[in-house]
């Protein structure tokens, strides 16, 4: 199996880059968000990579770092959701975002990607609540609203609060780190109005 790719950009597509490995180039799939991050053409780069084997398909999919594979193979343990699905996802959520979504049981997040219906929204926040990747690079406000509300699903006050905050300009990690810190002090029995208020204060502080 390959598990990383290092050598010179030879082309870069719209979904996948083309990496010169020593004279033996290299086709790998990627988010929009990775391929945002590498560099142009006649670079060097450096790629942590999947391959995905099956009858009919080989393929490999590159990663810009440990988080975003991680997911991707979270992701796609999910019944209905293939590796162009899970890129999909990726490439408008990055992996704290997607942790934070999956906290929240915010499935219209999920679902913004190309691809990801209602339903298959719903399965993926339903079947992955609770679950993350055992990897750094994770937003540490995202695990710690997991864990201060166990299991992974925020209760619908807390989702509230994430909510207006980030309608206020607050970024949805920002928000859930603040939120994270004000339940394990104060507990989640809050309204949402008063967990808006603490929010507001611990984000100014």
């Amino acid at each position: 199996m390959i598990g990383k790719l290092k050598g010179m950009i030879e082309e870069l597509g719209e979904d996948h880059v083309l990496i010169d490995v020593q004279g033996v180039c290299y086709i790998a799939f990627c988010s929009a968000k990775t391929m945002g991050r590498l560099p142009s053409k006649g670079e060097p780069v450096e790629i942590i990579t999947e391959m995905v084997v099956r009858e009919d398909l080989m393929r490999l999919y590159g990663f810009a770092d440990p988080a975003e594979k991680a997911w991707f193979a979270l992701l796609t343990e999910v019944q209905g959701v293939g590796a162009r699905v899970a890129l999909a996802i990726l490439s408008v959520l990055t992996p704290s975002e997607l942790a934070s979504a999956i906290a929240l049981q915010d499935k219209a997040s999920v679902g913004r990607a190309n691809g990801v219906g209602p339903k298959l929204a719903l399965r993926i926040v339903t079947e992955l609540k609770g679950k993350a990747p055992d990897i750094g690079g994770i937003d540490a406000g995202v695990l710690g609203l997991q864990q201060a509300l166990g299991a992974g699903a925020a209760p619908s006050t807390v989702a509230d609060a994430v909510s207006a905050l980030t309608n206020l300009g607050y970024s949805s990690q920002q928000a859930s780190a603040a939120l994270a810190r004000i339940v394990r002090r104060e507990g989640e029995d809050l309204p949402t109005e008063r967990l808006i208020r603490l929010g507001l204060k611990e984000l100014s502080s």
